[in-house]
């Protein structure tokens, strides 16, 4: 897996039922953080780590996400005859000139395996990474996914991003089984999707971070719905720790949960505290409601 990142998978078809009645007009990877959707969040990180191609698998009903990315002339004009450059820019500069995008359509929802699935055909046989939106990481520096492609590229193995949840939550995510004491990453022995917190190998969580090698396209066909009748990407990923190393990797970066209501509100106090213009205002706001 020395390749270099180039292409990132978002699965993006899913329904945002927590988010409803919202979410049946507008796609759950459209709600903003002060000015800016999740998906562009999780795009800037993908290009950030060196992708130039985004592959979105999206299903028959959204068309909110091509259209973001899409140009909008009208709007365009407008700014430009407005004399608005800086916000004209920030229209035209959603994704570099150098990066495409293409949508493929889940025609089932059959699980985040099968999404990922569903992007074989544009990926092919490189190592790609793979970003769930709903999961915003934030650092000052590289971004989690160039962190991780950064280490898989050097160990020449799949990566999977991980992080400490309470045990009692154990049944909501993958979970790991691996030696975290030394370091950021440990080769994975073991993984099992949504077990009970009195099975768990560890409360060592995945998390919507992945870096995988071609391979696990093939893996993915073989797999059989399991939890939730769903075909589950960490089922493919035990049956690529069979063949090879699979590392789990501790992130440098704080994880917003925004696929909760909590999470998108705790995310965009973080990001209004982080901004010059609004740090002031809102924690003022803040300290006049507590």
């Amino acid at each position: 897996m020395s390749a270099p990142l180039r292409k990132v998978v978002f699965p993006v078809a899913g329904l945002g039922t927590r988010f409803l009645p919202a979410s049946k007009v507008v796609a759950k990877e459209m709600l903003p953080v002060l000015d800016k959707p999740l998906i562009q969040y999780a795009v800037d990180e993908a290009v950030d780590a060196g992708a130039d191609t985004l592959v979105f698998v999206t299903n028959r009903y959204k068309h909110a996400i091509a259209d973001y990315f899409d140009t909008a002339y009208e709007l365009e004009q407008k700014l430009e005859r407005s004399g608005k450059q800086e916000l004209l820019a920030a229209v035209r500069g959603l994704i570099p000139k150098h990066v495409r995008c293409v949508y493929v359509t889940q025609s089932e929802a059959l699980g985040l395996g099968h999404a990922v699935l569903c992007a074989k055909p544009v990926v092919g046989d490189e190592p790609f990474g793979v970003i769930l939106p709903d999961d915003l990481i934030w650092n000052r520096g590289a971004g989690a996914l160039r962190q991780m492609a950064q280490f898989a590229a050097n160990a020449e193995t799949g990566v999977i991003a991980v992080e400490e949840v309470p045990r009692e939550e154990t049944q909501k995510y993958g979970i790991v089984d691996a030696d975290m004491t030394a370091g950021r990453a440990a080769r994975v022995r073991h993984v099992v999707e949504k077990p009970k917190p009195e099975v768990a190998p560890s409360n060592l969580a995945i998390v919507g971070r992945y870096v995988l090698p071609g391979r696990i396209f093939e893996l993915l066909e073989k797999t059989k719905p399991g939890a939730g009748g769903e075909i589950q990407l960490t089922d493919a990923i035990a049956s690529l720790l069979r063949e090879g190393e699979v590392h789990a990797f501790r992130f440098e970066g704080t994880r917003f949960d925004c696929g909760s209501k909590l999470g998108l509100v705790k995310a965009t106090l973080h990001f209004a505290l982080q901004d010059p213009a609004l740090a002031q205002a809102t924690r003022a706001f803040v300290a006049a409601s507590s």
